[in-house]
């Protein structure tokens, strides 16, 4: 089935254009609020998962946050340097690190969901909940065709 919008129409006129920019917007949105707490959007949420599901090996993390193992090794670093996560030797295999959260991540996790559920809010301003609702039941049919698409490039 075709896009309602051709290729050709008018920049950030097409449903996928307007998709793409109302992310990275979304993503700037988080940034600039995380910013006073000297992280990033990603960084929260590696903390955060790995703050709510208690220590779990790099691999683990990356799976759980949908992303390579090289970037999130790059996060732990930056999180480590912080002091918000810290890497331990998992008991019987010692090739293999745990990351957990420190005892400073606590507060910070806390500080980061409030802005969190503040931004949601202003973001979802004016927007009904079955608005809401529907959007994200067409954005998981659009993420299914995008991963048999993806899966057909393989």
């Amino acid at each position: 089935m075709a896009s309602a919008e051709p290729l050709a129409a008018p920049p950030r006129q097409t449903i996928e254009s307007l998709l793409m920019a109302a992310s990275r917007g979304m993503r700037r949105a988080y940034d600039n609020r995380l910013a006073g707490l000297g992280l990033k959007l990603s960084e929260a949420f590696l903390l955060a998962h790995v703050h709510t599901r208690g220590p779990m090996t790099q691999t683990q993390l990356a799976e759980g946050l949908g992303i390579g193992r090289a970037a999130t090794g790059a996060l732990i670093d930056a999180l480590e340097r912080k002091e918000l996560v810290e890497r331990s030797a998992q008991a019987g295999d010692r090739r293999v690190w745990l990351v957990a959260s420190t005892g400073r991540a606590s507060p910070v996790v806390d500080e980061v969901a409030a802005l969190d559920s503040a931004l949601r809010d202003e973001l979802w301003t004016g927007i009904s909940r079955a608005e809401r609702r529907q959007l994200s039941e067409i954005l998981l049919r659009l993420q299914g065709n995008l991963a048999a698409i993806l899966n057909d490039q393989i």
